[in-house]
């Protein structure tokens, strides 16, 4: 008899926390999907006006002041994404006040042309917005941990339209090596409602198509692999020059302002000399033109400087979109340059450089798969798992915990 009570106690206790979970997991994916399709709508309607009137671009040093200025007086010591990872390891707390700051910073950098993405600061908008209900639910600190990776969910999923790998890269992208399983039914509540919510307000998922078909054999594999190895080094130094850079400039630069305006001047003279607008924004053109098989040779390059300078210098958005474009031309000009299917190469290296730079592979997957479809899914594992091997313990976010990933040895 007591242990019938015991069962029934516990099983509802689970039913209990089952109830409690869809409801928070829900309200917040409405929350954070209703933010990200406001900030996904104002990122269409400044890229629209940018391609438009592409002199506005001469706006870019103004844009960097006011975004240093918002910074200053607001007085928020912005981590960016690493606060949202750390809050989400339960290490800090994230201000409300980040919201608002990464909406209107990432729509002036998107208007004048700085070269930064939008992904990375969904993330930021979600966990802050999610930051904000824990504390009106009032909730203890390892539910506020994963109150933040529903945010990051939703926020990921309702700009990009990928709910599944939404939620697993907010589940698998905090600690290296770990994922935080207690999240996975929240999480994914969270992505799928904000990605619902985003297609009935009229925002549409990204999606690709591979235009070359290859059949799967040593030969085709081997080629995969070579460009998996080739994609852990482009994403160790797209990763190891945002990091450096930023240290150098500003020991270069000691004043944000002048640091700014500086780097500003240095995007508008790229941008004259170049003679495209290519490599401002967040380079979905250039993806497009990658799985098409037209990217420029060099495109992964400049994307790169473009990038480095836009965030070195103080301008904000996400790194997320620059790394996928990065690893789509890579992927295009290794196709190109060997004779093997560039649209097929330009999605291994896609999710490749995606995985060397976030140490998210499992999320790198079920990108490709949303992305792509599920017939090329052996190349993308090989690309995926070669590139997260050999890519490193570095990464764009220094917040990730647990740096261990790859070892020879089998001792603890």
């Amino acid at each position: 008899m007591n242990i019938i009570k015991k069962n029934l106690t516990t099983a509802g206790n689970y039913a209990v926390a089952f109830l409690k979970w869809l409801f928070i997991s829900a309200v917040t994916g409405l929350t954070a999907g209703g933010v990200g399709i406001l900030f996904s709508k104002g990122l269409e309607a400044v890229n629209n006006l940018r391609n438009d009137r592409p002199e506005i671009i001469l706006g870019l040093p103004v844009a960097g002041v006011i975004i240093v200025f918002i910074y200053k007086i607001s007085k928020f010591d912005d981590k960016g994404t690493n606060l949202i990872l750390s809050a989400a390891r339960g290490k800090d707390q994230v201000p409300f006040r980040m919201a608002p700051l990464i909406f209107a910073s990432t729509l002036l950098t998107h208007l004048t042309g700085g070269s930064a993405g939008r992904e990375g600061a969904a993330l930021q908008l979600g966990g802050s917005v999610a930051g904000l209900l824990s504390r009106c639910f009032k909730l203890s600190d390892n539910d506020r941990r994963i109150i933040i990776m529903c945010g990051m969910s939703a926020g990921f999923s309702a700009v990009f339209g990928t709910p599944l790998a939404a939620a697993v890269f907010a589940l698998e992208v905090a600690i290296v090596g770990s994922m935080q399983y207690a999240a996975l039914l929240p999480c994914m509540v969270s992505a799928l409602i904000a990605s619902s919510f985003a297609r009935l307000a009229g925002c549409h998922a990204e999606h690709f198509e591979i235009t070359q078909s290859v059949d799967f054999s040593i030969k085709s594999a081997m080629l995969i692999a070579v460009l998996g190895v080739l994609c852990a080094l482009v994403g160790m130094l797209f990763s190891g020059s945002l990091h450096m850079s930023a240290k150098w400039i500003k020991k270069l630069l000691p004043n944000p302002y002048i640091r700014i305006v500086v780097g500003s001047a240095v995007i508008i003279l790229l941008t004259v000399v170049l003679k495209t607008t290519a490599y401002n924004g967040a380079g979905v053109n250039l993806i497009e033109a990658s799985f098409a098989g037209e990217a420029p040779k060099i495109a992964f390059l400049l994307k790169i400087i473009f990038t480095v300078i836009t965030l070195g210098v103080g301008f904000k958005g996400g790194e997320i979109v620059p790394t996928l474009c990065i690893g789509a031309t890579f992927g295009c000009l290794f196709g190109t340059l060997i004779g093997f299917a560039p649209s097929l190469c330009a999605a291994v290296g896609m999710v490749s450089v995606f995985c060397a730079v976030t140490n998210a592979p499992l999320a790198s997957l079920v990108l490709g798969f949303e992305l792509f479809g599920f017939e090329n899914m052996e190349f993308l594992f090989i690309g995926i798992a070669l590139s997260f091997a050999l890519s490193g313990n570095g990464g764009l976010y220094h917040g990730q915990g647990n740096k261990y990933k790859f070892s020879f040895s089998q001792e603890e």
